[in-house]
């Protein structure tokens, strides 16, 4: 133990850190586990040793291991300011429980200015990306998009208004803009909601079954536990689904 304490105080890079609550979370405070327990397990797994080792952050200790650690100990709360927590150099035994700290990569990052540029140079790039997805981006689309947002709010939007709020939300979020993007169930989705808000296709109050809005007749049954408008968008891929949908989609025009 001894030995790797040295190797590890030899390889270790001396120097103040910054940390931040990843998501640009800022809470007035933030406190982080720093003793093991049930709820929050606070253990890594040692490569050199083969086998998960127990943490715990005491200020009157060198090593942030259970088993290095003698005598009594004094537990200190690690907190997080407004989403930061700066730690001096001095402060080594800190900074190595933050780096091995299971909630790291999770709950909070060490700020390091060229990881920081990568994120936001990837940032920037899905940022384009969703905008010029945006601007490019027929109406029935736009809106079907934007109804997983806003709901049936979008009903009352004119299209301009329609084209600035997608604009607006590929900005704000250009990750999940993207994927909904790609996702073909989110356009056969809201396909399906016009179809029932145009009296083409009826719901029951239970949202279990389909049917015709003029005559009645049973098109297809949610399946148990699912989005109904999910499922039906779904079915609007098999065989019968694809008739009933060229049917609908010449009533809507």
């Amino acid at each position: 133990m001894e030995t790797k304490q040295k190797q590890n105080k030899k390889t270790w890079e001396y120097k103040d850190r910054n940390y931040y609550l990843i998501g640009n979370k800022t809470p007035l405070t933030y406190t982080i586990p720093t003793k093991h327990s049930s709820r929050y397990p606070l253990v890594c797994f040692d490569e050199d040793l083969g086998y998960e080792r127990e943490l715990r952050y005491a200020t009157n200790q060198s090593s942030i291991y259970v088993d290095e650690q003698e005598g009594q100990v004094t537990l200190k709360h690690v907190i997080f300011n407004k989403g930061h927590l700066f730690v001096p150099k001095e402060k080594r035994n800190l900074q190595e429980f933050l780096d091995k700290h299971p909630h790291n990569g999770v709950i909070f990052k060490m700020y390091d200015p060229v990881i920081q540029a990568e994120d936001e140079y990837e940032n920037l790039e899905y940022e384009v990306a969703a905008l010029n997805l945006a601007y490019e981006m027929d109406i029935d689309q736009a809106e079907a998009i934007l109804r997983v947002e806003k709901g049936t709010s979008v009903n009352s939007l004119s299209s301009k208004e329609l084209r600035r709020d997608l604009l607006l939300f590929a900005k704000s979020d250009p990750k999940l803009f993207i994927n909904l993007s790609e996702d073909e169930n989110v356009v056969l989705r809201n396909f399906g909601i016009n179809a029932v808000e145009a009296n083409i296709l009826k719901l029951d109050a239970n949202n279990k079954i389909f049917s015709w809005a003029s005559n009645g007749r049973k098109l297809m049954t949610v399946p148990f536990d699912e989005h109904p408008y999910t499922a039906l968008a779904s079915w609007f891929k098999t065989d019968e689904g694809i008739e009933v949908y060229k049917s609908i989609e010449k009533k809507l025009k």
